[in-house]
């Protein structure tokens, strides 16, 4: 039987950090932490890549399922209390574990305007879950185990990939870049459609629709921050052009892959 289930040291140790992540993140905003919301923080880097405040709400999905993982790795929502995915399991919860430290380090980094070691904190994350859904891919999953092992990391994955884009972008204006004397909307253009095409192709790669939705979500608070009075009220339209195609290629990534499936299994 203690073969089928997951070692007790590394269930602990996922549900450990992944509390301690949850209480420094709740911290930051409550206390705030160094006086200032993480928002705040944001808000003092001001960028034409950056989405609207209500993007970022997305963060309580996230928390939410990988709390939903957490729980099933502990043999809740599985018959028996056992896993035929021990291996899967223990190698998701090694990297998940190092993801979640590094995520409330970052925290701390970036309250304290530590930005170039915030950039190197997100980095790990976005490794850590690299290496989490490579892992993932490499299994055959049942639905249940869809929804509580490769959704939550699905999810939280499509998120960091644009987080470390934005971070990336903060790090340049903190060292007051100037783009080479390309204007700062012709960069932002390039680096929205980087982003974009790192989305494709990672969600063709993948089949992963959740991935490509939160690519699509994050894009489209860019375009709010964009087109609202409180943003930059369409200064920028060659920017709000461009989110708005991107957000219909990965649409159309979207499409493809679920008439792909389906077709696949039909054949």
């Amino acid at each position: 039987m203690f073969e089928n289930k997951v070692k007790l040291s590394m269930r602990i140790l996922v549900a450990v950090t992944f509390l301690t992540m949850i209480i420094v993140n709740a911290l930051a905003n409550i206390l705030p932490i160094n006086g200032q919301g993480t928002g705040q923080v944001s808000d003092a880097y001001p960028n034409l890549f950056a989405p609207a405040g209500l993007t970022f709400a997305i963060w309580g999905l996230i928390y939410l399922l990988l709390a939903l993982y957490t729980l099933y790795q502990f043999g809740l929502f599985q018959k028996d209390k056992i896993t035929t995915k021990v291996h899967l399991l223990e190698k998701i919860g090694f990297y998940f574990s190092i993801s979640s430290i590094a995520n409330a380090a970052w925290i701390f980094s970036w309250h304290y305007h530590l930005i170039p070691l915030s950039m190197l904190l997100i980095v790990v994350i976005l490794v850590c879950l690299i290496l989490v859904n490579q892992a993932i891919n490499n299994f055959q999953l049942s639905v249940k185990e869809q929804i509580f092992i490769r959704l939550p990391f699905s999810v939280y994955f499509g998120w960091i990939t644009v987080a470390t884009i934005a971070n990336a972008t903060t790090l340049l204006v903190s060292m007051g870049w100037n783009g080479f004397g390309i204007s700062e909307s012709t960069w932002a253009i390039m680096i929205i459609i980087t982003g974009m095409l790192i989305g494709v192709i990672t969600t063709i790669r993948n089949r992963d629709i959740a991935y490509g939705l939160v690519l699509v979500w994050a894009y489209a608070g860019i375009l709010i921050k964009h087109k609202a009075v409180y943003g930059f009220a369409g200064q920028y339209p060659g920017i709000i052009t461009t989110v708005i195609v991107c957000i219909v290629l990965l649409l159309i990534t979207e499409a493809y892959i679920i008439f792909y499936d389906r077709r696949k299994k039909i054949y």
